[in-house]
């Protein structure tokens, strides 16, 4: 685990992102902010006595692994390889333990609204704590493994050394400066959510699965060049996130759903607060399906919202 001394050492680097910054060091910026936020919550997410440790240090790796694949066109291929697969690792370790985290509360939830089910519930928690103990072993033999060391030593390396795997321009006059590139980033990144727009009206629950995958990834391109955009940059971004936090909610019931649908070992009572609780949270995530357009995509989709992103970007010069 890092040091409080390394980790100050670290955010010594952490610095704004300029305009004319080559859009690989840009990138490193935006990684190096995200790997000082994993390295903050290890400590509390190997404790476990609070869930949001292991939440926070869950998206601040998600965020980089998919920062990575945004600048990976701008860094040497081979030299990030082991990079993006120590952050794969770590990502899919962390999920494990918060899906079940989520689970567990949204069970804990339900039973303080519903009257006579405690005793079933508490049967259900108890099989899905098991599973979690598991995930939670996992996830510590990950953390305390020589692989995990050497991808955190390596990566800090990477990220604290300018030019480090980085991709020279061909020539002087290929776009590679932020104010160059971060536009062609963003405008991409928004077309890929638009362009839903095409296929809502039927939409079934894989569509707007990919749609939560792109609408992450608009997100995590605009945050990445707030530094050099206007103020409306961040309103745009709370806007991206109510969409986010509208879609996210539908997958945690797919996941929930799956998960314990699967479960073995339970008692006939316990089965049917299982069965009962799965049709609840199912109907809950038809109705935000039969909703969405209304109720999350045409709020995004106003005039008024792309101006502010339209707007922020003419701070880039």
């Amino acid at each position: 685990m890092v040091s409080e001394k390394k980790l100050l050492l670290l955010k010594e680097h952490a610095v704004p992102i300029v305009g004319d910054d080559a859009i690989a060091e840009a990138g490193r910026k935006v990684l190096l902010r995200d790997c000082i936020k994993m390295l903050e919550n290890e400590a509390g997410s190997r404790a476990g006595e609070d869930i949001e440790f292991v939440h926070d240090m869950r998206v601040a790796t998600r965020r980089m692994r998919s920062i990575l694949r945004m600048f990976s066109d701008h860094f040497d291929d081979k030299a990030i390889a082991s990079y993006a697969e120590g952050l794969r690792e770590t990502a899919k370790a962390l999920g494990k333990v918060r899906d079940l985290d989520v689970m567990i509360a949204d069970l804990q939830a339900y039973a303080e609204e519903t009257n006579d089910i405690d005793e079933p519930i508490a049967g259900i928690i108890k099989t899905l704590d098991k599973q979690r103990e598991k995930a939670r072993g996992n996830l510590l033999e990950w953390l305390d493994s020589k692989a995990y060391k050497k991808f955190v030593k390596g990566y800090v390396k990477f990220l604290t050394e300018p030019g480090k795997a980085a991709l020279e321009p061909e020539t002087a006059a290929e776009p590679h400066q932020v104010r160059h590139v971060a536009p062609v980033m963003i405008q991409e990144a928004l077309s890929a959510v638009r362009a839903y727009d095409v296929v809502l009206e039927d939409a079934d629950y894989d569509t707007l699965h990919d749609l939560r995958i792109a609408f992450k990834r608009l997100r995590y391109t605009v945050d990445s060049f707030t530094d050099v955009l206007g103020t409306g940059a961040n309103a745009f971004i709370e806007q991206v996130k109510d969409v986010q936090d509208y879609l996210g909610r539908m997958n945690d019931i797919v996941v929930a759903s799956e998960a314990l649908n699967k479960l073995k070992k339970l008692d006939e009572v316990e089965s049917a607060v299982r069965d009962a609780y799965v049709t609840v949270i199912q109907a809950e995530a038809d109705e935000r399906m039969a909703n969405f357009v209304e109720a999350a995509w045409e709020p995004f989709n106003k005039r008024a919202v792309l101006q502010k992103l339209s707007t922020a970007m003419l701070s880039l010069r």
